[in-house]
């Protein structure tokens, strides 16, 4: 048979030819890299309530000062339980919680300016830690590891956690309920929910101006859209939580002149919110509030950092300003200093997208960037922890009056709100009648104590050969009777022998003429 015809170009199966088989050379295990999403949760979280808890110890005592707002938790917590009940239908009904909790940690650990202002610290530690999570679960561990950081170098936070009253206990609740509103819209659970109620209401009983961040919470739902079943369970936990505060809010109504010394906004305390306002926009501009790449820890509706967190650096501040300005002077900072978690998100995400562009892994940049803003604002964390970043201080009137009272038989007080000094420190006053004082605090459930008339105080005075007078540094008009029958008195009748200025207070020797 003829053979069959190859058409040009097609190849023939070349013949078997056997191969040789290669050989094998063995070489050491190349490592398998996996790129992993950040630091470990526990140490996104452990990081930045380390720094706050050494921020907050590092001149815990301030320089052995004590102002006059913790002086009123340190007379408070020193009565007893039904002594604290009875001075709640008179005054601070808002800080009962507080002031029974502070005066248990008194009877544990006993008083001292460290138990008065330790839990402080570790609430505000605990809020660092939450805003760390919660800026882990949106935008991931890197991002969330800046904000802890940030938030424990902002100024104010470091404030509020050296002083011995409820406002840094109010940012913790208000960072766990943030926390758990963003776990509940992930799954939703029954027992999350409840928590977010819990947890609402714990913060409106410590302070109840902690219901802003509900406001700030409905606009991230809105921003985010969720599913309506979110939304209902929302609105059920949140309007249980407000009916549980709504007697305390009415209560603390019978009792607004505690709120008569705000004064209406100034314009450098508009500045300061607007600056606030642009700096967080900016940075979720800048940041655009992206999820990490990958699957997001959470995808929920359009749920980000920037939905969670703008409407909580915002919408408290404008609201009470807004109500400031249009009904009633309430706008003080540390009402809403919560809204330093928003802030502190949105900066630890603009901080760690810098570092991203400088590096794939950015231990290095943001650990840099921590360093230069604690070395930055080393002079403000410094004042902070003096005795003069304070308006007062109780105690160093103390050692003066302990000097002075060997030639003064008695001590008048102007206003009378300066009689904490002696309450704080009892022993400076041995020996010094308080001739003006009718009831004492503790009996007549008052912070200050009831005075006698005008009348009676003069004539108590007038009796007097020495008289040593605590009052403040600067002089103001006297707002009632008494302080004015006392100013009288004194002009007329006695002449001054020494006057020494401690830290926001003035000590005033007084002799009687003639």
């Amino acid at each position: 048979m003829p053979s069959p015809m190859v058409s040009p170009g097609t190849l023939l199966d070349p013949p078997h030819v056997a191969t040789p088989r290669p050989r094998v050379v063995l070489r050491p295990p190349v490592p398998l890299r996996i790129t992993r999403p950040g630091p470990s949760r526990a140490l996104t979280a452990a990081a930045p309530a380390g720094l706050v808890l050494a921020l907050g110890l590092w001149g815990i005592t301030r320089q052995n000062s004590m102002w006059r707002d913790e002086a009123a938790t340190w007379q408070v917590t020193h009565r007893s339980l039904p002594e604290i009940w009875q001075l709640l239908g008179h005054v601070d009904v808002v800080h009962g919680l507080y002031y029974a909790f502070m005066h248990m940690v008194f009877e544990v650990f006993g008083d001292s300016l460290l138990t008065l202002r330790l839990p402080s610290v570790l609430a505000m530690a605990g809020s660092a830690a939450l805003a760390a999570d919660l800026g882990a679960r949106l935008a991931g561990r890197w991002s969330g590891l800046g904000a802890g950081l940030a938030f424990a170098l902002l100024p104010t936070p470091q404030v509020y956690a050296q002083e011995g009253r409820p406002y840094a206990m109010v940012t913790a609740t208000v960072a766990l309920a943030s926390w758990l509103l963003v776990a509940a819209m992930h799954g939703s659970r029954a027992r999350i929910w409840s928590a977010y109620a819990v947890v609402v209401l714990l913060g409106a009983l410590l302070n109840w101006f902690s219901l802003l961040a509900l406001l700030a919470h409905a606009v991230t739902l809105t921003l985010a859209r969720p599913h309506r079943t979110i939304r209902v369970r929302w609105l059920l936990a949140a309007g249980t939580a407000v009916l549980g505060a709504l007697p305390l809010v009415l209560a603390s109504q019978g009792q607004s002149r505690q709120v008569s010394w705000i004064r209406p906004p100034t314009p450098g305390t508009m500045c300061l919110v607007a600056a606030t306002v642009l700096v967080a926009g900016g940075c979720a501009l800048l940041r655009r509030a992206r999820k990490p790449a990958g699957p997001a820890p959470l995808a929920v509706g359009k749920l980000s950092l920037a939905a969670v967190a703008v409407p909580l650096c915002v919408v408290p501040q404008v609201m009470l300003l807004a109500v400031s300005l249009t009904w009633r002077p309430l706008y003080v900072d540390r009402y809403v200093l919560f809204a330093q978690i928003g802030l502190a998100l949105l900066l630890g995400a603009l901080i760690t997208a810098l570092a991203r562009s400088l590096s794939t892994r950015p231990t290095v940049p943001l650990a840099a960037v921590t360093a230069l803003a604690f070395l930055a604002l080393l002079p403000v964390e410094q004042h902070l922890r003096s005795a003069d970043s304070r308006v007062d201080d109780v105690l160093a009137v103390a050692t003066v009056v302990d000097a002075a009272r060997g030639q003064g038989g008695a001590v008048v007080f102007i206003p009378s709100a300066r009689r904490d000094t002696a309450l704080v420190t009892p022993g400076a006053f041995v020996g010094l009648r308080d001739i003006a004082l009718d009831r004492s605090p503790a009996a007549s459930g008052t912070l200050h104590g009831i005075e006698s008339d005008p009348d009676t105080t003069a004539r108590a005075m007038l009796r007097e050969r020495h008289i040593v007078l605590i009052s403040d540094a600067e002089t103001h008009p006297a707002h009632n009777a008494r302080d004015r029958a006392k100013q009288r008195v004194l002009r007329e009748h006695f002449v001054k022998r020494s006057t020494t200025i401690r830290r926001g207070r003035s000590i005033t020797l007084y002799e009687r003429i003639g």
